[in-house]
């Protein structure tokens, strides 16, 4: 038997088929908590109190916690200092004067710069130069402006003439005025920022003592799992968790210690745990939750110490598992990348922050309309990620379109809504609260819903260098449209074909004209049908004759494209004019083009219909069929926004058109 890239055989069906059915006769989790339950079960076996000190240099404690009071070991400023750029003098000297009735006071011979310690006292009726930050001498009391004086001669030497009347202390900072020795400076507890480091420094202090900040071990699990930086073999994925996770532990106040991911093996990822145990003070490992065939990270984690937690009701999220081994706390994550960051925060972000004697974070929540109806899992408290955008009435909180399996969906939201485990769907239309992701959501200069497309990546990084924000949210053409007439974005990219009149004379867009939207037009792409080159059943025929070609293969499956796109009304009329109604295959729906021709590529399909662009990009045979528009609704109230010009702008810019049509695209307008 062959051995796959882990240096493992590959299980028999049989034993694959066995192990599947006896973990479906396992209850899946051990016992499904609410997020809250979970929570206090798993914090009450912890001691959340800061760990102990350590002595940093003060040029490396920014963002650090102190861990103790610190007194001030000297005044600050340490001397009596000028405020100003002058001459030091008796305060009594310059009783009456004016400017009708000037004094006149003898120069002392010299002048106290910086850093220059004063020779001379100032005996009445005479005054030293003197710069900001100079040293006061003996006898003076106050500092003269020297906009309020004027050069003179006097019989015994150089002198000044002054024309205002000044009181003791003027333009004089004492010693200790600031700072004075022995009072607290800071105290433990406070995150030291660049403010707490000035006063540090201004005292002399070059090291302090600040909590230890917590070691925590990243590991991630599956034979899946490909190291970025490394090429994927089929059926495989890059390590995606281990790269977020270690940097959410930075983010979270803790040190990450990445220890890599472990294929699927008992032996192997138990050493790694008891390392990671051994080395750190908590662990986090991503995958391996539920127990299918294949996942047994809890188990180990079960050997190695006391699963507290295993299952929460909680979407997503719900494999969690929280446990404790030799008095430290270990979480296994669930795989999926937005399940695992999302749950890390819930639950493990509070321990290192509480660890590295930092606060919790605050949550900001801000009101919004859901504009669609979501439905919700019953009995699980869902936490639905949402985009928000301005809409005409108020802030629109858009849902996510990707699942927890996606990568991006954490990083593009601005927050989440928390549903009710008991409700069974949110309605359209109904005002949400909204707690926003990170500090604060800037709303993006320009928003734009609808459809995607490699151009017009072009067009946003144009008005980007101009510098304007903009946010693409990708729900296809008819979304777009919809949204755009609930004036819940600025502009929506379309390619929706109106077959009325059949496919040969069809009109792309202007259907979906309707009053208060423009439509603006973009560009023209080939549409056709790609295919792996060299299958005699395309090379070299027209689409359509292709198409008729395979209408009776049952063994030619093809890949479709989702409905209420404008390739899936292209599909179904290319379809209808060869005959052919619902061939193998029609079921399988993606989302863009892209997929489908990496579905092509991987021989699971043998042709789909997608743009020449992406033929071109996976190396298929491209069969063209009809060009077609993608064009741009812009809500007219919206048109004069400068964001909104700027792209109108650059749609008519040369260099922009020339790099859409360096990419197999045709701009119209």
């Amino acid at each position: 038997m062959s051995s796959d890239r882990t240096g493992k055989s590959p299980p028999r069906s049989d034993e694959l088929l066995a192990a599947i059915r006896a973990a479906a006769r396992q209850e899946q989790f051990l016992e499904v908590l609410s997020p809250e339950e979970a929570r206090a079960r798993f914090e009450g076996r912890l001691d959340l109190k800061p760990l102990g000190a350590e002595r940093v240099a003060l040029a490396s404690s920014l963002g650090r916690v102190l861990a103790n009071d610190i007194a001030a070991p000297v005044d600050a400023p340490p001397f009596d200092r000028s405020n100003v750029d002058g001459f030091a003098l008796r305060a009594a000297d310059t009783a009456g004067a004016s400017d009708a009735n000037p004094i006149t006071l003898l120069l002392n011979g010299e002048v106290l710069a910086c850093g220059t310690p004063p020779r001379l006292t100032v005996a009445p009726g005479t005054a030293t130069a003197i710069a900001t930050g100079g040293m006061i001498p003996r006898g003076a009391d106050a500092v003269a402006m020297i906009e309020w004086t004027d050069l003179a001669e006097s019989g015994k030497g150089p002198a000044i003439e002054l024309r205002r009347t000044l009181i003791p202390g003027q333009f004089v900072s004492f010693a200790g005025s600031d700072i004075a020795r022995g009072e607290t400076l800071l105290r433990r507890g406070v995150q030291i920022g660049s403010r707490e480091i000035g006063m540090l420094a201004a005292c002399g202090i070059a090291e302090i003592d600040v909590v230890r900040r917590p070691k925590v071990a990243v590991l991630s699990t599956g034979d899946e799992l490909t190291a970025p930086g490394r090429s994927l073999e089929p059926g495989a994925v890059y390590d995606s968790n281990g790269a977020i996770v270690a940097a959410s532990v930075t983010e979270a106040g803790g040190i990450a210690a990445p220890m890599g991911a472990f294929p699927d093996d008992e032996k192997i990822l138990t050493k790694a745990l008891r390392d990671a145990i051994d080395q750190c003070d908590l662990v986090v490992l991503s995958g391996g939750t539920s127990k299918g065939a294949g996942d047994f990270s809890h188990r180990i984690v079960s050997q190695l110490g006391s699963v507290l937690v295993h299952g929460v009701a909680l979407k997503p999220g719900k494999p969690l598992c929280l446990a404790v081994a030799e008095g430290k706390p270990v979480v296994v994550l669930p795989g999926f990348p937005t399940s695992a960051i999302f749950t890390f925060h819930a639950f493990v972000a509070p321990i290192i922050r509480a660890w590295a004697g930092l606060p919790g974070e605050t949550t900001q929540v801000i009101e919004a309309k859901l504009p669609v109806r979501v439905a919700s899992e019953l009995g699980r408290k869902e936490f639905m990620l949402v985009s928000l955008i301005e809409g005409e009435g108020g802030t629109v909180a858009l849902p996510g379109s990707k699942g927890s399996g996606s990568v991006t969906s954490f990083s593009q939201a601005d927050g989440f809504i928390e549903v009710d485990a008991l409700a069974v769907s949110v309605e359209a239309g109904s005002k949400q609260l909204v707690t926003l992701i990170g500090k604060a959501v800037r709303p993006p200069d320009l928003t734009i819903t609808g459809s995607h497309d490699l151009a017009l990546d072009i067009v946003i990084s144009a008005i980007a260098e101009q510098g304007f924000t903009a946010r693409t949210i990708a729900i296809g053409s008819q979304g777009g449209a919809n949204a755009a007439a609930r004036g819940e974005c600025d502009i929506a990219p379309v390619h929706l074909i109106d077959t009325g009149e059949g496919r040969t004379k069809a009109k792309y867009n202007l259907h979906l004209v309707k009053p208060g939207l423009l439509l603006v037009p973009g560009w023209r792409r080939m549409q056709g049908i790609v295919y792996r080159k060299g299958d005699a059943r395309f090379e070299g025929k027209t689409a359509v004759d292709a198409v008729r070609t395979v209408a009776g293969d049952v063994s030619c499956v093809m890949i479709n494209r989702n409905a209420g796109s404008g390739t899936r009304i292209l599909v179904d009329g290319l379809l209808a004019e060869a005959g052919l109604v619902r061939p193998a295959g029609y079921a399988n729906q993606p989302k863009s083009h892209n997929a489908v021709a990496v579905g092509v590529v991987q021989g699971r399909a043998d042709w789909g219909v997608a743009i020449e662009p992406a033929a071109k990009l996976y190396g298929l045979g491209f069969l063209p069929i009809a060009h077609e528009q993608y064009d741009f609704l812009i809500v007219e109230k919206r048109r004069e926004r400068p964001a909104v010009q700027a792209f109108l702008k650059s749609l008519q810019n040369q260099e922009v058109r020339e790099r859409i049509r360096g990419i197999g695209m045709e701009p119209v307008g």
